[in-house]
């Protein structure tokens, strides 16, 4: 339900240049003095939704963060993503945009995915318990007031050109209107899609394979539309997806393998029709298209997200099959979980060995979104009769048995993703956090919206905790488990211990490790007292 065409961000205008000189003080990253122009802690290649999204979170960390779009700021609305999983709009919820998408979108209890298997979101346990069918230039207009806002300097009709490095800073050569500049900054983030400039400066490889050739795209009015706001039938013939934006468009999706010509072929609505009449028996009255495309899908992920003081992000990092619509929605998870990081090592929080985790954690859920998708595309496209018989199988094992398709689900919507914990770690750790109700009226995924760690302790058990690196909340109930959540909602450290001084032990070492904060002296640490 990705698929390539172009997106864009709609009308910030570009911001004035930040002042000469450092980054924000106790960095450990200050860009050299040199002749060109310190220009933010944070330069941000690429205004999609993932550059979007980590440019805000920066910003409003207090971060002073760039960035950069080769694309003029009056390129019109074409879109790519349709759907918004419950994973991402969780974590839109933490920024407070969530209800305001899911008023403008279309909300799905069940997501088709081939032969008739269906998944069902609404068993998700979950504030969000269903996919958002809503077009992505809906998700970019939000993440782009947001971003603005936060006071992100937008630079538009800039073309990155280069990446270097030093050991204390990066140097971006970037085209614009007014010829070619240099600009310095501590990091460099690359989320500027498929054919990243920031991955080819750095020279990683994008290794991969081509998984479906001549796919065509339309935008269309329909005049008889279908009764489901998405459709996806796949024969032997022809494999077609419908899916409704909400506002009287449909995006057609489609692919057949027995016509498959180069994607530079010129492609027109006849031809999206006639595919459409071969898999679905009608093309619903379509007219009017938008625009009509024809492109590739790859499969492909980049060794490394991270070379010393660049990274990437999004489809700069990975890019699969529109199966699933995982993609846009895994770029903005990459995104929530770098900007935090970022944030803590400028700031002076957090070793900067802490980045390393952000290739140790989104990685593998690159690799399994890879691995997921281009099942869900290999299954779609069987066409011999033993093929769909298997498909068959397939289909029925997904839709009526309930452990499979609540896993099924819980993989695409990204509840199931969990991060790797350290050897006799409390089993919560790593693991996402739900949206908890606590004391005072208070809810976990409100309190996360001040980017700060949450530490949900009983109420009965008053801690004494630097308010300037977390928020402090109690359980509205008698649990005693205690969890320190990080700013992406997933679970830090947690501590079931009944002793209150070992927990207390535990919690500032927890707190030092994750927030820079609250070491204990060495005598307190050789004899083993509690807080004071």
């Amino acid at each position: 339900m990705d698929t390539e065409c172009p997106s864009s961000a709609e009308g910030a205008a570009e911001g004035e240049k930040g002042p000469e000189g450092a980054v924000e003080p106790g960095s450990t990253a200050r860009p050299d003095s040199e002749s060109a122009d310190v220009l933010a802690d944070v330069l941000v290649v690429g205004a999609g939704p993932t550059g979007l999204l980590l440019a805000g979170d920066l910003a409003e960390a207090g971060v002073r963060v760039t960035l950069l779009e080769r694309r003029p700021d009056t390129v019109s609305n074409l879109t790519r993503a349709l759907v918004v999983h419950a994973r991402t709009l969780e974590q839109f919820d933490a920024r407070g945009i969530a209800d305001e998408l899911v008023a403008i979108g279309h909300p799905l209890r069940q997501l088709r995915l081939f032969g008739g298997a269906a998944v069902d979101a609404s068993q998700l346990r979950t504030r969000f318990p269903f996919v958002l069918a809503v077009p992505q230039y809906e998700v970019e207009r939000l993440l782009i007031r947001r971003a603005r806002a936060a006071g992100v300097t937008f630079r538009y009709d800039s073309a990155v050109e280069d990446v270097q490095q030093s050991a204390s800073g990066v140097t971006v050569r970037v085209r614009g209107a007014e010829g070619i500049r240099t600009l310095r900054a501590a990091y460099v983030v690359g989320t500027d899609g498929v054919h990243s400039t920031v991955r080819t400066a750095l020279g990683l490889p994008f290794p991969g394979r081509s998984v479906l050739n001549s796919l065509l795209l339309a935008d269309v009015r329909l005049a008889e539309p279908p009764t489901q706001p998405f459709v996806l039938k796949a024969t032997r013939d022809a494999v077609i997806l419908i899916g409704s934006f909400g506002d009287g468009w449909y995006r057609i999706t489609g692919w057949s393998p027995h016509h498959q010509p180069d994607e530079n072929t010129p492609a027109d609505l006849d031809e999206v029709r006639a595919l459409t009449r071969l898999a679905l028996g009608t093309d619903h009255g379509m007219h009017d298209a938008r625009w009509v495309s024809r492109i590739h899908s790859d499969e492909r992920q980049v060794p490394s997200y991270r070379v010393d003081r660049a990274f990437l992000a999004g489809d700069a990092a990975h890019v699969h099959s529109p199966a699933g619509g995982q993609g846009m929605n895994t770029g903005l998870q990459d995104a929530a979980n770098l900007s935090w990081k970022l944030a803590a090592v400028l700031h002076g929080h957090a070793p900067e060995s802490l980045l390393d985790s952000y290739q140790t954690e989104r990685h593998p859920v690159g690799t399994a979104v890879l691995r997921n998708s281009g099942a869900l595309l290999r299954l779609a496209k069987l066409h011999t009769p033993p093929q769909r018989a298997t498909r068959a199988a397939a289909t029925q094992l997904i839709s009526h048995v309930p452990p499979i398709n609540r896993g099924a689900v819980r993989r695409l919507s990204g509840l199931a993703i969990a991060y790797p914990a350290p050897r006799k770690a409390h089993p919560l750790t790593g693991r996402r956090a739900p949206d908890l109700h606590l004391a005072d009226g208070n809810r976990l995924y409100e309190l996360l919206r001040r980017g700060a760690f949450v530490l949900i302790t009983p109420p009965d058990e008053p801690v004494d905790v630097p308010e300037d690196r977390l928020t402090t909340a109690s359980w509205r109930s008698d649990r005693r488990t205690a969890l320190l959540v990080r700013p992406d909602g997933y679970i830090a450290w947690a501590d079931d211990t009944a002793e209150p001084a070992a927990r207390a032990m535990a919690l500032r070492d927890a707190l030092h490790q994750w927030t820079g904060a609250g070491e204990r002296p060495a005598a307190e640490r050789a004899s083993g007292r509690a807080l004071a």
